[in-house]
């Protein structure tokens, strides 16, 4: 243990450090309205909150003090045992707005789709290293969208479409070991046919697709192309951008109004547009350098629903303005290009591969939050790592740095 703190990359530990506070003084911000406030009081959130930020240090010690050689050598049980978390709530689990996601203990629930999230990483590195698995191999292809795929089955089966999304991380690292560009090329290609076909209709997304075939084989035609294949790939297009339609009438009417939204097929800031509203209403009234800390009116008024978890970066917008809305976003930043440095220094697949799933579900998280609550994403129930309001997305994230932190520092022992 003595060697790992020695070893340890404390400038990512800073990065945490500085996330968890500043995520903590924002939180604190949404849960009073008296400045009189105790800072202990456990019976408030920004107090509850602080509970799971000292409860993360044993867990950080508990990481740390476990054989860099235990994560890959029981990474199939831990997937397993993840797994089992999962179909537990199906029998066990509380139901909170909706959504069976949580075992309850007491006043404290725990989340385990936040926890299951290093299981996956952990199992998808010890599955990459194996012997003769290349991601060029279709087999090998399905086996690990198999990993990926498990988990997603059963987190929407509470139903959790938010979590279920950030799956869609784990592309990241198959993509940095082997995985064709073509999978990128057709996840791309097929989400813009499915946004472009809800907001213009398949009659002129249909006609778009038959141009853009008609052209990219007129600029091949001295190479003869197969005129089959180009034929055979835009009536793929075409029929996926047929099917659109069903697709959207099989989501729920909460889902179907967030994408309304966002492509501006309806205006409703009153109704269903109101979280995105008032927080964008929020942040341009931040201004350059914020209203400040506790002076934020639609942060003390409670005008935003959720804004301790999903929305809590309209704090940061109101409270902070755009210099400290920058300061947080550079953090990130810095804490995922250090995270892909470590990742590229590693000395063993697994570690790298891990680092890399690690930096994966960091990004996605930020990304998704941030262009959700800028309204350039429909909301989906994605915390801001380190500064949501929760003990589960806390200490799940602290699992996933921690972890690597310790394979990292033990990289040279391999």
């Amino acid at each position: 243990m003595p060697k790992t703190l020695i070893k340890i990359d404390w400038l990512t530990i800073l990065l945490f450090i500085l996330l968890v506070g500043i995520g903590w003084i924002n939180i604190y911000s949404t849960s009073v309205t008296n400045i009189e406030t105790g800072w202990f009081d456990f019976s408030e959130i920004h107090g509850k909150q602080l509970l799971w930020i000292a409860l993360a240090i044993p867990l950080i010690l508990l990481v740390l003090a476990l054989d860099a050689k235990f994560y890959q050598q029981f990474s199939s049980l831990i997937y397993l045992g993840c797994l089992l978390s999962l179909v537990g709530l199906l029998f066990f689990g509380k139901t909170i707005a909706g959504q069976t996601a949580w075992y309850s203990f007491g006043s404290f629930s725990i989340q385990p789709a936040e926890f299951v999230k290093a299981g996956v990483a952990l199992a998808m590195a010890k599955y990459l290293t194996g012997i003769n698995v290349n991601l060029k191999n279709f087999k090998n292809q399905a086996n690990a969208l198999l990993i990926i795929g498990l988990p997603m089955f059963l987190i929407m089966l509470q139903p959790d479409a938010g979590s279920a999304l950030i799956y869609v991380a784990f592309i990241v690292p198959m993509y940095r070991e082997g995985l064709p560009d073509f999978y990128l090329v057709i996840g791309i290609f097929t989400a813009l046919i499915f946004v472009l076909t809800l907001k213009f209709g398949f009659y002129y997304i249909a006609t778009v697709i038959f141009l853009i075939a008609l052209l990219i084989y007129f600029i091949n035609r001295n190479k003869k192309p197969p005129l089959l294949k180009y034929i055979f790939i835009t009536l793929i297009c075409v029929g996926f951008s047929v099917s659109v339609g069903f697709i959207y009438e099989q989501l729920q009417p909460h889902q179907k109004d967030r994408f309304d939204l966002i492509l501006g097929k309806i205006d409703d800031i009153s109704g269903k547009g109101y979280n995105t509203y008032q927080g964008k209403v929020a942040i341009g009234s931040g201004g350059l350098n914020g209203r400040g800390w506790l002076n934020g009116t639609h942060t003390q008024g409670k005008f935003v629903p959720e804004q301790h978890t999903d929305y809590i970066f309209v704090t940061v917008g109101e409270e902070w303005g755009f210099i400290g809305s920058t300061i947080v976003v550079l953090l990130f930043v810095f804490l995922m290009i250090r995270l892909v440095f470590l990742a590229e220094r590693q000395k063993s697949d697994f570690s790298r591969i891990y680092g890399y799933s690690v930096f994966a579900i960091i990004f996605f998280h930020f990304f998704v939050n941030i262009a959700m609550v800028l309204g350039l994403f429909p909301t989906v129930g994605i915390p801001l790592p380190f500064f949501s309001y929760g003990g589960s997305s806390l200490w799940g994230f602290t699992v996933l740095i921690f972890i690597f932190l310790k394979l990292d520092a033990k990289r040279m022992e391999v």
